[in-house]
């Protein structure tokens, strides 16, 4: 595509509108504007090549940028349309004349009633590769006129997280093609950094590329506040109405909450289950000198889920030995007796929670230190001072999908 030919006909230069779907009242609550040019045979297609060519001088996308952002306020303002705009802008393009070329054009609008607080600014995280130093004075400049801040592709460079808390922006975007690209341990992973990073910096999450169910599916489990896609919509010249969208986001999230209730209740009750065979046994804990006889007693009632059982006390000390299964067979390992663990995550925050209350307590999934595979910990309290831990084992976990999901 000829940058020149581009220039030379801005009159075929359009802006499209993607719509970008609430988690909270599952309406369209704005359209990311995507530029879009007609070729001589009539064809619209995408100018994501012409603003991704390093060849292309910047001034050149700055004023193919401009255009396209006046007629999409323009047509906003003409259709009574109250939702955001997400504009994409890169580093090198904003700050061209300091950034000011894209403030007084928001300005014109604002006085034609147009909020700067309804533009959402998208950089990517690629940008900050630039000066940020500069980048980072000009967008908290630009936040002070209610400009919102959004950071596309966020997760793409660990390096940078601690210029995206230094920049604070309003929205962090995750493209969902990271699903497809690793397998889901990782991409977990992956969205639980971002996901306790947005928390922190008080930033929403918007999933982004959503191509089928299972994407959205876990944009809405895992934080999603926006969503976007083909599966939902397309890109449109007009602004598509929520009824006009491909899929029922709301029918869609009730079969993802019964989904997710149905889990819930699984856990609940395998819990449960678990509890009632240890309180049937319970009458045999004589105190910490017969650890290892009790789970003697206790193994066999664990032989279908378990792999590994032990006894710590409440300061996290191992005092009994490690009964591991190998080979459908179980064995004492003496060694352990001693170890400590209270500076494992959530120990003795849990065991606080089991002396308090006197129940047993289902661990998240977490990757075990000796197998590296996915497991999950039930625990339970022997008296206010000892605990036991029963290790649940990976091919449990497989077997049923309320205990291998979160």
């Amino acid at each position: 595509m000829d940058p020149l030919e581009i220039l030379e006909n801005l009159h075929k230069v359009r802006p499209a509108f993607q719509p970008i779907i609430s988690a909270v009242k599952h309406d369209i609550s704005g359209y990311e504007v995507l530029g879009r040019f007609q070729c001589e045979n009539g064809q619209w297609v995408s100018l994501g090549d012409f603003f991704n060519d390093s060849d292309v001088p910047d001034e050149y996308k700055v004023e193919v940028d401009q255009h396209i952002l006046h007629l999409a306020i323009t047509k906003m303002l003409e259709e009574k349309n109250e939702c955001s705009l997400f504009i994409n802008r890169n580093a090198k393009q904003l700050l061209i004349n300091s950034g000011e070329d894209f403030l007084q054009t928001l300005k014109v609008y604002e006085k034609k009633g147009f909020a700067m607080n309804r533009i959402v600014l998208e950089i990517t995280e690629h940008d900050f590769d630039e000066d940020f130093g500069v980048l980072e004075h000009l967008l908290i400049y630009y936040k002070t006129y209610g400009i919102q801040i959004a950071v596309d592709h966020v997760g793409a460079k660990s390096s940078n997280i601690d210029r995206i808390r230094q920049l604070k922006p309003h929205i962090l975007k995750i493209d969902t093609s990271i699903i497809r690209q690793h397998n889901q341990e990782v991409f977990q992973d992956i969205i639980y950094s971002l996901s306790v990073l947005a928390r922190r910096i008080g930033a929403k999450l918007s999933y982004e590329n959503i191509e089928d169910n299972h994407q959205l599916y876990f944009a809405w489990k895992h934080g999603g506040h926006y969503y976007q896609g083909f599966y939902l919509a397309n890109p449109d010249f007009d602004f598509l109405s929520t009824k006009s969208l491909a899929v029922d986001v709301g029918e869609k999230v009730k079969a993802f909450v019964q989904l997710e209730k149905s889990r819930v209740e699984g856990r609940l009750a395998f819990t449960l289950a678990c509890e009632e065979k240890i309180k049937k046994l319970l009458n045999q804990w004589q105190g910490p000198e017969t650890a290892d006889p009790f789970i003697e007693a206790v193994k066999n009632s664990f032989n279908e889920e378990s792999f590994r059982i032990y006894i710590c006390d409440s300061n996290g000390q191992q005092i009994s030995s490690n009964f591991r299964k190998r080979l459908q067979s179980w064995e004492a390992e003496k060694d352990q007796y001693g170890s400590h663990w209270a500076f494992r995550p959530y120990f003795l925050e849990n065991t606080m929670h089991m002396k308090t209350w006197h129940k047993g307590i289902l661990s998240d999934t977490y990757s075990d230190i000796e197998t590296g595979e996915m497991v999950r910990t039930f625990s339970y309290p022997l008296s206010d001072q000892y605990f036991l831990f029963v290790d649940i084992s990976y091919s449990l976990l497989l077997e049923n999908d309320y205990l291998y999901f979160q």
